[in-house]
């Protein structure tokens, strides 16, 4: 089988950022947004609880926000280092400035997290807001000072 593009990138070299790591669709128009929130490989990872509540965060936010017609995907990577963002007919910059605004919100979020309950979810018991809104602090400041013209691996 043929090796797949997220396997022939060196994930020894990664670090916390965000990171255009595909393209696909006739003419290139579906990005694939890889927005690491950990440095792969070296023992601090995302609680699988953290990447859940995020995940219904940042989906919510997403296709809500005034990019949502532009947004595809949004998911977490199973190695619990960060999240995919799947766009179509959105720029580099939109992409970023929806990255940026979506963990600013989660940062600040409160209340009850959306689509929390067992009717909307298959593990809605395993939440937490507290450590989701830790997560999300902890990478805005990477986001912030991010080259939108320097958004590839």
């Amino acid at each position: 089988m043929e090796r797949i593009a997220s396997f022939c990138v060196d994930h020894t070299k990664l670090l916390p950022g965000m990171y255009l790591s595909r393209q696909d669709g006739e003419n290139g128009e579906i990005l694939t947004w890889d927005i690491r929130m950990k440095q792969p490989n070296k023992g601090s990872y995302l609680s699988s609880a953290a990447a859940h509540t995020l995940e219904h965060l940042f989906a919510t936010y997403a296709r809500n926000s005034k990019y949502s017609k532009g947004v595809v995907y949004v998911g977490p990577m199973g190695c619990l280092t960060g999240f995919y963002l799947l766009t179509i007919g959105l720029t580099p910059a939109e992409a970023l400035d929806l990255t940026r605004s979506a963990f600013a919100w989660m940062a600040a979020f409160e209340g009850d997290i959306p689509g929390a309950s067992a009717v909307e979810c298959g593990n809605y018991l395993m939440m937490d807001l507290i450590a989701a809104r830790a997560e999300a602090s902890a990478i805005l400041p990477v986001l912030e000072n991010l080259d939108v013209d320097k958004l590839h691996y």
